[in-house]
């Protein structure tokens, strides 16, 4: 069987970071980890071609290859998975797709003629699939019935079939699922809130394989709860420890984890001698009513501020997200937000206004309610909620766009990197120094001329580069780097102002043609009441 490997576009978002990765000649930030990984399950003795569509277009050799066409796509990328399902059909082929989106709403690829839908996990479904085209059959639905797999069986993914030149970063799992239970939260709807995790070995395993086809950056640890198992994390930082200091610390790592990381000392400080340098935390919101009516207790148990400093002078930067929008909140929630992380001094962070996705239980609630406007919902920071809130949405979407404006100001951006750095703990690894390459010497080169030379903050910069330098040195290029990732927000923050204003004032049309329509309706049956 030849089988072309399809990951379909992503719109410009939060992650994207088209202008970052410009700097340093890459294409994207990360690789689709589930295609490879599927590869990886699927029978060894068929052919294998991969095309990442944010980094090429198929082309028509590979169209012509291909006997078997299999997509996956999380719902940020329906749109062209859609497209390409409805472009391979016209060219007459078998097309299969699997992943967190189909998996959410099937009958969305169905009705643009997908003929196999492997949902669910692979581990699982993808034999059943294997099976079925053994038996000859054309087209099936493939489910497992709320059964997990033991990720112990998992496989080293395909990362040779990976264009690797064309990625910043790598990405690895070593468990999926999470033990909370927020109210918003698709994951533990789609894996469980009993953490599954591969052994060691695995793990170290595909560190190998990456070591051996030449990659020497950074891995992306993509566990939705990277300490939701806690004694099986600690069990495999001591083997990485190991395997990190015997390979001359090729990779650094960065993850995902809940905020209840920083009650555990321990951990942090095997986490950064594993050279770990940074961690994603869902803060969400500052406002405890809200944090308690999502569902987020975890969040409520001690102080966020203190728990990201002590994060931070562990050694990890942080970076966090946060949600507008939940039941209840009171106005200002942007203003709230910005105030948060400009006191917590976290300079990168995603924000969003809340969503129901697909089968949550904020989606079971506000269909009962009667609240949903549109039942797939999407992650992007461009996008409207897709429900009624408890307060008008246009305040909420105007507070927002405000909010993601101010918090990526190049002052204040520039000034809570600096606050950031200045706490942020040494790396205790005993990391060789290398020379850096032309590529990272020439985009160093042009953050300093945008920075220090062309922008009106450019006194700032330097004073709080020259600070940095002198107060604590050892992490200087770590805290350029963050500097450089606002060169994607200062253009983002117009792409989220412009989107939301076009969608805010369609949606404001819409309601504004709905009451008229309800007002004729109800002067109409006032006259009928009044001949009769």
């Amino acid at each position: 069987m030849r089988v072309l490997l399809v990951y379909p576009l992503f719109p410009k978002t939060f992650w994207s970071y088209e202008k970052i990765l410009e700097l340093v000649d890459r294409k994207v930030l990360l690789p689709p980890l589930g295609l490879v990984t599927v590869a990886a399950i699927l029978p060894q003795e068929w052919e294998f071609k991969l095309v990442d569509r944010n980094i090429r277009q198929i082309t028509e050799a590979e169209w012509e290859w291909a006997e078997l066409v299999i997509l996956s796509a999380m719902i940020v990328q329906k749109e062209d998975l859609l497209d390409i399902i409805r472009e391979a059909k016209r060219r007459g082929k078998s097309v299969a797709c699997g992943g967190p989106y189909p998996t959410s709403v099937p009958e969305e690829p169905q009705a643009a003629g997908i003929d196999y839908l492997i949902l669910d996990e692979g581990e699982i479904t993808l034999p059943m699939f294997v099976e079925a085209i053994a038996r000859g059959e054309k087209s099936g639905i493939y489910r497992s019935d709320g059964v997990k797999p033991d990720v112990t069986t998992t496989p080293v993914p395909r990362f040779d079939l990976l264009e690797l030149d064309a990625y910043d970063s790598m990405s690895i799992q070593f468990s999926r699922g999470c033990p909370f239970q927020c109210e918003f939260c698709d994951i533990i709807v789609l894996y469980g809130r009993k953490p599954r995790t591969k052994t060691p070995q695995q793990l170290i395993a595909e560190l190998d394989c990456l070591y051996n086809l030449g990659w020497r950056r950074g891995v992306f640890m993509v566990d939705d709860n990277f300490i939701g198992n806690k004694r099986s994390v600690k069990l495999l930082l001591k083997e990485l420890e190991v395997w990190q200091i015997e390979h001359k610390f090729p990779f650094n790592f960065n993850t995902e984890a809940s905020i209840d990381l920083a009650q555990d000392q321990e951990l942090m400080d095997m986490m950064v001698k594993c050279h770990f340098n940074a961690v994603f935390l869902g803060i969400e919101t500052p406002d405890e009513e809200s944090l308690q009516m999502t569902k987020k207790f975890q969040n409520t148990r001690n102080s966020l501020i203190e728990s990201v400093e002590l994060i931070a002078k562990s050694g990890l930067r942080v970076m966090a997200g946060f949600i507008i929008g939940f039941d209840g909140e009171k106005p200002g929630a942007g203003q709230r937000i910005v105030n948060f992380a400009e006191a917590a001094a976290i300079p990168s962070t995603t924000f969003g206004m809340l969503q129901a996705l697909p089968h949550t239980a904020l989606s079971h609630r506000l269909a009962k309610e009667g609240r949903l406007r549109d039942k797939s919902g999407n992650l992007n920071q461009t996008t409207l909620m897709n429900f009624i809130p408890t307060r008008p949405l246009e305040d909420i979407a105007r507070e927002y766009v405000q909010a993601f404006s101010d918090v990526y100001d190049a002052e204040k951006y520039l000034d809570r990197t600096y606050r950031h750095f200045l706490m942020l703990g040494a790396p205790t690894a005993n990391i060789p120094s290398r020379i850096p390459s032309w590529i990272d010497l020439r985009a160093l080169l042009t953050v300093v001329w945008r920075q220090g030379v062309k922008r009106s903050t450019r006194w700032k910069f330097w004073h709080h580069l020259f600070s940095i330098l002198k107060r604590n040195p050892a992490v200087w290029d770590h805290y350029l780097t963050v500097c450089a990732h606002n060169e994607h927000f200062l253009e983002y923050r117009q792409i989220v102002r412009d989107e939301i204003e076009e969608q805010l004032a369609e949606f404001l049309a819409d309601e504004a043609q709905q009451a008229q329509q309800k007002a004729l309706i109800a002067s109409i049956a006032e006259k009928q009441v009044q001949v009769v």
